[in-house]
């Protein structure tokens, strides 16, 4: 993949774009087999051959930094501070991590920028007070608009959040909806979302939905479940390669084929909704609660499919069955106690945590527990080892790389453990 950006040094996000992709994806499995190897020494790991997608243009969400001005706003990144672009604005809108779907939305974004008069967000000029940290009311000569969050699904449709330091423009932003719904009619959900603090960060927790559409449909696969994305939900970036990951999560859990099965940090209901089956029960744990409201629509849906429909290989008559006793709750999963009776303990538990992985107080807890399986999908390969090494008694006995991040040094890792007889 070549790059305009990464060539001129404006942006060096793609770490690793001048080493060829076969030679990136053999080197993140040499990392893993080395970390996962040094954990448990004693483990024979059936690895499977890595997973890869398109090399560009398989993102299918963009975080864009607005700066610019009201009339030419910049939707991309500010200049690294160490370099000769230190604090500028960078138009990314031609990325090409970003397939023409994407691209092809943000001028149209940044035209409304214009005609609503949203005011790109100052972040690096210094303070205006004495305080060392500015609140909410001194840093409103800033500005409000701070970054552009637009997703893309399998079908098209795109959701898109404006993240704003105040609700002051949300009433300019509806008056121009109409305006953007009718230009880019594949635009399935608008909101806004505040973030008043003058920090680091990406978005802050009110959220204020403009269009009559809540979610976005997120189909999962030619034939898939169709998972469905509110604004603060989280899903993969990398469809083509999340769809390989539920689908390798289904044919482990299968061949496992527990009764009952625990999916912690479950999001949306991804791997919860397809390693559902008749007959199985499926609890899924995730502290957003607008991610749990996302898996019970889901739910909801297959749950109530038309007769003739196909979904993931099954019909209507199997997935009512299937998802019969499924259910969903908002909570910390790094807190839950699987048991450590056969009675208590579920019999196999799905763990897709942040990057920090699940800890030593979770790790514990199923090392102590009952449960015969876990399934470990994770983003970042050294705190995976330090879990599995916490938990001795859950052999890792398959892996596989998922490289759902081209370009980066970062991927998932899918790991199934097994108890080792006799220490239940």
């Amino acid at each position: 993949m070549q790059c305009p950006h990464f060539d001129a040094g404006r942006c060096h996000s793609c770490t690793l774009l001048a080493t060829p992709y076969p030679t990136q994806v053999d080197e993140k499995v040499a990392h893993v087999r080395a970390l996962a190897g040094s954990a448990v020494p004693e483990a024979r790991i059936d690895w499977l051959p890595a997973v890869t997608g398109p090399e560009s243009g398989f993102r299918n969400k963009a975080k864009m930094v607005v700066s610019g001005t009201v009339d030419a706003p910049v939707l991309g990144i500010l200049g690294s501070a160490a370099g000769p672009f230190a604090g500028q604005g960078i138009d990314l809108t031609d990325c090409g991590l970003y397939p023409p779907a994407l691209q092809e939305s943000f001028p149209v974004l940044a035209e409304l920028v214009t005609r609503a008069r949203l005011q790109p967000y100052d972040a690096t000029s210094p303070s205006r007070g004495a305080r060392r940290r500015e609140t909410p009311r001194e840093s409103a000569w800033r500005g409000e608009l701070k970054h552009l969050l637009v997703t893309l699904s399998a079908d098209g449709e795109l959701m898109v959040r404006f993240v704003l330091r105040s609700q002051e423009p949300v009433a300019r932003l509806r008056k121009h909806l109409p305006w953007l719904l009718a230009e880019l009619p594949q635009v399935a959900v608008v909101s806004v979302n505040v973030q008043p603090a003058h920090a680091a960060v990406l978005e802050g927790d009110l959220e204020i939905v403009l269009t009559e559409r809540q979610a976005l449909p997120m189909r999962v696969g030619p034939d898939g479940i169709t998972l469905h994305l509110r604004p603060q939900s989280f899903f993969q970036t990398n469809t083509s390669v999340a769809t390989a990951l539920y689908a390798q999560a289904r044919a482990w859990v299968d061949e496992v084929a527990p009764a009952s099965l625990w999916d912690l940090y479950c999001g949306v209901g991804g791997f919860a909704l397809h390693c559902a089956a008749p007959g199985r029960s499926v609890t899924g744990i995730e502290i957003s609660a607008e991610a749990v409201a996302s898996a019970g629509a889901t739910r909801d849906g297959l749950a109530a499919l038309p007769a003739g429909a196909v979904v993931s290989g099954h019909d209507a008559a199997w997935w009512a069955e299937a998802v019969r006793d499924v259910r969903f709750a908002a909570g910390d999963a790094t807190g839950l106690e699987p048991g450590s009776g056969d009675d208590t303990a579920p019999e196999l538990v799905i763990v897709n945590p942040p990057r920090r992985g699940i800890g030593a107080d979770l790790s514990r807890r199923l090392e102590e527990s009952a449960v015969g399986h876990v399934l470990y999908s994770s983003c970042n390969a050294v705190t995976l080892a330090e879990d599995l090494a916490r938990m001795p008694s859950l052999r890792p006995t398959r892996a596989r790389l998922l490289d759902m991040f081209p370009q980066t040094s970062h991927y998932e890792v899918l790991v199934l453990l097994e108890r080792t007889p006799g220490t239940a």
